[in-house]
């Protein structure tokens, strides 16, 4: 197992060791060594189902049913890890991909070439199954990882890392390419934002006080995965049977997830109409549900049951049942709300008018925008990725979700037949 008796230096130092000899690695090998860890998976499920049991039992009554859901294992997410592992070597190798290729007026032959980062680290909250995503991730695209999880899946996270280091050593990987930190508190997570020459890039995967705790500190580059302020607009004259399917699935199906939707918008001339119906269903999902005055005016018989919207709400990523609602007067205020309140991650409009979908998906500054669909669609899976780091709601280098190529930057490889410079 990867992190006994080692430092955060020591994990990143054989990480960077191994990354240089996984960057001339064959497609073959790397690929039987993602066979390797999915089989190991399926063969040692008792053993990762055990581990997990065991960190469930010692997590604290205060989390909130969402996170205890992240946290949780069972038999088919297990068995899901490892289908997930299969559907990534399923995929093209970014590796050697020429991205674009000319030739110069003086002969030289100037090729643009994928080629991995080096040491991607990853830090996240909760979800054991990032382990595997992550290292799967990484490794089919050429790179060594270091993982940092949290304390509260600790030993889920052990055991998950110590089958996918034993499976891809056996297998060909080298030594040292898939690393797990744990256990040092906020000191550590310090200690690995600055390995500056030994990690390329740090991705962290988590709420607000992650991201900033990081951006205290960091000195390597990062790729903010961070939260998901998430909205649904409902415009005048959409199907209301649409789109009371649109929230409810982009509201309930995961609540805990950054993509679910945490504010429902809906215009003025929709709002009598669909708000009584729409508010009516999530109260039956269990949602708790804060509107403003003109969403509470238009619900009807359920004006009573509603609690009064903050200025926070519309700010609030509630990763939880609650739903903020609110009612605005033309798309163009929508998207101004979207822009103001939101974090840029996914955002939806639910319409019949190609000119109000222009509006909202050109004006709204967003990683993921949906026309007619939830929210709930911005994930590497879905996306026919195979897995994700993580959502990236920043825009330089990768947006949304964050990819084998987005773990990829390129080099030119200029060919030429003597040629020098005049």
């Amino acid at each position: 197992m990867a992190t006994i008796a080692q430092s955060v230096a020591d994990v990143c130092r054989a990480a960077k060791r191994a990354s240089r000899e996984l960057a001339r690695l064959d497609t073959g090998t790397r690929d039987a060594a993602l066979n390797a860890i999915a089989d190991a998976i399926d063969a040692r499920a008792a053993e990762i189902l055990d581990a997990n049991a065991r960190d469930m039992e010692a997590a604290s009554a205060d989390l909130s049913p969402a996170f205890r859901d992240k946290m949780r294992l069972d038999a088919a997410r297990v068995t899901a890890m490892a289908e997930g592992v299969r559907a990534i070597v399923a995929l093209r190798d970014p590796v050697g991909e020429v991205i674009e290729g000319f030739r110069l007026p003086n002969g030289l032959d100037v090729r643009k070439v994928r080629v991995p980062l080096g040491v991607v680290a990853v830090v996240y909250e909760a979800r054991p199954n990032v382990t595997i995503d992550c290292t799967a991730l990484a490794l089919k695209s050429g790179n060594a990882i270091v993982l940092r999880g949290s304390s509260q899946v600790a030993n889920s996270n052990a055991v998950l890392a110590a089958i996918a280091t034993e499976a891809a050593t056996a297998a060909g990987v080298p030594e040292g390419a898939v690393g797990l930190v744990a256990g040092g508190g906020r000191e550590e997570l310090a200690e690995l934002a600055t390995q500056e020459g030994l990690v390329d890039l740090i991705v962290p995967r988590g709420g607000e006080g992650l991201k900033a705790a990081l951006k205290d500190v960091a000195t390597v580059p990062v790729i903010y995965a961070a939260s998901g302020n998430c909205h649904v607009y409902v415009d005048a004259g959409a199907d209301l049977d649409t789109a009371e399917a649109i929230v409810l699935n982009a509201k309930t199906q995961r609540p805990g997830v950054c993509n679910a939707a945490e504010t429902l918008l809906v215009h003025r001339d929709a709002a009598a109409e669909f708000l009584p119906r729409a508010l009516r269903a999530l109260r039956e999902a269990g949602v708790e549900l804060r509107a403003d005055a003109r969403a509470r005016a238009a619900a009807g018989d359920l004006a009573d049951s509603l609690l009064d919207a903050t200025d926070d709400d519309w700010d609030t990523e509630f990763l939880a049942l609650v739903l903020a609602v609110g009612v605005v007067d033309s798309v163009e205020e929508a998207v101004e709300h979207v822009n103001r309140h939101g974090s840029g991650h996914s955002e939806a409009i639910v319409t019949p008018s190609a000119e109000s979908a222009r509006v909202f998906r050109d004006g709204v500054d967003a990683a993921c925008v949906y026309v007619n669909a939830s929210t709930r669609f911005t994930d590497g899976f879905e996306f026919g990725m195979g897995a994700e780091i993580g959502n990236s709601t920043q825009k330089l280098h990768a947006r949304g979700p964050i990819g084998m190529r987005e773990l990829c930057t390129y080099k030119y490889v200029v060919e030429g037949s003597g040629q020098v410079r005049p």
